[in-house]
């Protein structure tokens, strides 16, 4: 069974007191949480920014439990970002993150900021809305295909690291969810684990089969949804081979087939 190391944590202080780093000197193996819907704050750590949309707790229809809704006209104005503050990063040196994400059959996308062992902050950003994967200096854009519903999206940072920027993983700095999604958890593993391994409130309930989801295997354009997704960093950007979690993070005969399920 792996270790909910999260549940050591003492969170830390807000405003002027709060540390500039999270978590760096805090007890990290097993899963990390950073996020969980159920609580009585699931957004202590972090900051929500709401412009012609909302973001609100609600019972998922499907899993029967509480989920986080981030929804909105447009990608880039309704998000929810950890840590709460510019001047934080999160420090969490785990390999492995792992969304627990409802498909809202809109555009969607999330970035993930990690400090790499020359000293850099890079930035990979996964979207519905991509059509390709590329790479700059400091940023990776890719495509993500999500199935209908509940999925388990899992990204491999040590290999997306390696592969995209030619340097070693150190740590995660800021994370980045933008509409439209409804959320259940984000956490972090120090390796893969089956699904009787993981504690039961990190695993996505009711599941009726157990083929992998949440896999980007390429772009598939949304059904509906906002008609103007975030902008495209793309000066410096060029095309490289695909770069996706289904390419660079283990293959779908390497992952084990519990570890993302879709939920009907």
């Amino acid at each position: 069974m792996a270790i909910d190391s999260s549940k050591f944590l003492q969170l830390p202080p807000k405003g002027t007191d709060a540390p500039a780093v999270l978590f760096r000197n805090s007890y990290q193996t097993g899963v990390f949480s950073i996020f969980y819907a159920i609580g009585r704050h699931p957004l202590y750590l972090w900051r929500a920014q709401v412009r012609n949309g909302h973001i609100r707790r609600l019972t998922d229809e499907h899993i029967g439990s509480a989920a986080l809704e981030v929804a909105g006209n447009n990608v880039s104005t309704c998000q929810v970002t950890c840590p709460e503050q510019d001047r934080q990063t999160l420090g969490v040196k785990l390999p492995f993150l792992v969304l627990l994400v409802k498909n809202l059959n809109k555009y969607f996308a999330f970035e993930v900021e990690v400090l790499d062992d020359q000293g850099q902050k890079r930035r990979f950003k996964a979207s519905n809305f991509h059509s390709g994967t590329k790479v700059g200096p400091f940023n990776c854009s890719m495509p993500l295909q999500l199935e209908p519903g509940w999925n388990q999206v899992m990204f491999n940072l040590a290999d997306f690291t390696k592969r995209a920027f030619n340097s070693n993983y150190v740590e995660t700095t800021r994370m980045t969810i933008h509409a439209n999604c409804r959320l259940r958890r984000i956490f972090f593993m120090d390796r893969l684990y089956d699904v009787e391994e993981l504690p039961p409130d990190y695993r996505l309930a009711a599941p009726t089969r157990a083929e992998p989801r949440g896999v980007a295997r390429g772009f598939a354009a949304p059904q509906r949804g906002p008609a103007a997704p975030m902008e495209e960093e793309t000066a410096e950007a060029t095309p490289v081979a695909p770069l996706t979690p289904a390419s660079t993070a283990p293959t779908e005969s390497d992952l084990p087939r519990q570890l993302v399920k879709k939920v009907s």
